[in-house]
C-alpha cells in the first residue's frame, strides 16, 4: 500500500520524540531542524530507503503526494514499509518514478552502501533530491550490522561516483554536541541492578543529561571546524 498525501495533517518532524528526560533528546532537535531547513526538497513521490519504522511518514506527506517506505525483512525495527528490499542490492523499483529519496541513518548498516547510492540515483527522476543522514564519531549500534563510518570528503565522493550534483554535506553539530552525547550514551550503558537502584541512578544522571544537552550547542560556536568532529553528517544532493 503507498501512503498518500493527507493535507489536513499538520504536524512537526519530532512529533513523538518531545521527551526533555531522554538521554539524547538533542539528536532529535538537530534532526528536527535540518529536516524543516530543506523541506523545499520534498515533493512528489518520495521513497524512503530503510524507512524502519517510518517516523517521518506524516510530517512528509505534508509535503509529498506519495511516500513508499523501503526496507529489509530481517529489519530489527518493526517495520512499517511497503516494499521489501535488500538495500545491499538492485531494488525492485522501477527506474526514474521518485521525486524525492530520504534514508536517515541507515547508510552505515549497508555493506554495499555504493549499491545503495547508484540505486537511489537510478530511482530518481531528472531534477530529482537525495536527503541523507549519516553519523560520523558514534558508537557501533544494532550490530552486528554495523559496517561503515563517512567523513564529509567520503560522501562528496560516493555520492559523485553515483552521480548527483549541487552535494552540501552538514555537520551536526560540532565537538561538544559530540562529546555530550557520546557522555550520555556511555553513561546510560553503564545502568544496571534492580528496577529501584536503575531508577535512582537515572535520577541523578537526569540534570547531567539535561543540561549538557542544553549547553553543548552553545559551546559550539566556539568550535570553528564543526564538521572534524560532529557527531554525523546531513546531506542534500540533486540528480540533473
Amino acid at each position: 500500500m503507498i501512503i498518500l498525501k493527507d493535507s489536513a495533517v499538520t504536524v512537526k518532524p519530532s512529533h513523538n520524540h518531545s521527551n526533555r528526560g531522554r538521554k539524547n533528546w538533542l539528536i532529535y532537535d538537530i534532526g528536527d531542524r535540518f529536516l524543516e531547513k530543506h523541506s523545499d526538497c520534498y515533493k512528489g513521490v518520495m521513497y524512503d530507503l530503510g524507512c524502519g519504522e517510518a517516523p517521518y511518514r506524516e510530517y512528509f506527506l505534508q509535503y509529498v503526494d506519495k511516500y513508499v517506505g523501503v526496507d529489509w525483512g530481517g529489519s530489527l525495527h518493526n517495520s512499517k514499509k511497503e516494499v521489501c528490499a535488500d538495500l545491499n542490492k538492485a531494488l525492485p523499483i522501477e527506474s526514474e518514478i521518485a521525486d524525492t529519496v530520504v534514508s536517515l541513518s541507515v547508510l552505515e548498516h549497508l555493506c554495499e552502501p555504493q549499491v545503495m547510492l547508484n540505486e537511489s540515483f537510478r530511482i530518481l527522476r531528472p531534477k530529482g533530491n537525495l536527503v541523507l543522514q549519516v553519523p560520523w564519531q558514534w558508537w557501533i549500534h544494532e550490530a552486528p550490522y554495523d559496517f561503515y563510518r563517512y567523513t564529509k570528503f567520503g560522501l562528496e565522493y560516493m555520492l559523485s561516483k553515483a552521480g548527483y550534483v549541487d552535494i552540501i554535506v552538514e555537520p551536526q553539530g560540532g565537538f561538544f554536541t559530540m562529546w555530550i552525547l557520546k557522555f550520555n550514551y556511555f553513561s546510560s550503558r553503564l545502568i544496571c541492578g534492580p528496577q529501584r537502584l536503575r531508577s535512582l541512578v537515572m535520577l541523578a544522571l537526569w540534570p547531567f543529561w539535561f543540561l549538557g544537552q542544553k549547553l553543548a550547542p552553545i559551546l559550539d560556536r566556539f568550535d570553528k571546524s564543526p564538521d572534524l568532529e560532529s557527531y554525523g553528517y546531513f546531506v542534500v544532493a540533486k540528480k540533473l
